[in-house]
């Protein structure tokens, strides 16, 4: 993936190396929500999820996802399940 994701911002933090973008805006860290499906589940609350452009890593700590389910993300982050 060429886009920030969750896991590399919260790497950054910490004083890791983020990946960088490649494009002027990432699509789950604009300044809107966007719905995404959830393609595949992986460890430490994050998920794999198709956003129409692609596929991010974004968090899921705050939402029960699963695979094929709908969510809203924002910075990375799953604030809402909008559907199955």
């Amino acid at each position: 993936m060429n886009r920030v994701t969750s896991r590399s911002k919260r790497s950054a933090r910490e004083g890791g190396n983020a990946a960088e973008c490649h494009d002027d805006v990432c699509i789950t860290c604009s300044d809107v929500a966007v719905e995404v499906t959830v393609l595949r589940l992986l460890g430490d609350e994050l998920a794999v999820v198709d956003t129409g452009q692609g596929e991010e890593e974004v968090s899921v700590a705050l939402v029960t996802a699963q695979p094929g389910g709908k969510i809203l993300v924002h910075a990375g982050e799953a604030i809402a399940v909008v559907g199955r």
